[in-house]
């Protein structure tokens, strides 16, 4: 019982983002980590009572974030505005916090480019949270060691 007391949850948490030790700060919200293994189905002759599923490759969702509007903004936008003159694979890490900073999980990602930055939507007759969305996107999990 005492062991389950010391397992920290996250229930209420934030994902701080860097890239190759580039912070680009707290997000909110994140989207589409994952991995889904690719199966092939084969169909042996002769044999009517199944069909092979044979793992293929791994397959990589984009992952992507999203934060109330801040200074933090400019880091993404400096990111990306490199992009210009070529763009280099990096390495991301999110750290799941929790409330009081507490790091509950944590993944790196290998070969991470950005995919798409969007901005808040600027309405005066709506005045509302102005958000920002960072989309990138990866080639799989660097195990943590």
């Amino acid at each position: 019982m005492s062991q389950l007391q010391d397992v920290e949850t996250a229930v209420s948490v934030c994902y701080k983002v860097t890239i190759d030790g580039r912070d680009l700060g707290s997000f909110s919200s994140c989207e589409g980590m994952g991995v889904e293994v690719v199966m092939e189905t084969r169909e042996e002759g002769g044999n009517n009572g199944y069909v092979w599923q044979l793992p293929s490759r791994l397959k990589f969702p984009n992952v992507k974030f999203s934060r109330p509007l801040g200074k933090q903004t400019s880091q993404i936008t400096s990111w990306i505005a490199e992009m210009v003159t070529g763009y280099q694979r990096h390495t991301a890490t999110i750290e799941a916090m929790t409330a009081n900073g507490t790091v509950v999980a944590t993944w790196s990602l290998n070969e991470v480019v950005p995919v798409r930055w969007t901005g808040p939507q600027l309405s005066p007759d709506q005045p509302k949270v102005l958000t920002e969305t960072l989309e990138i996107a990866h080639h799989g999990f660097i195990p943590n060691g």
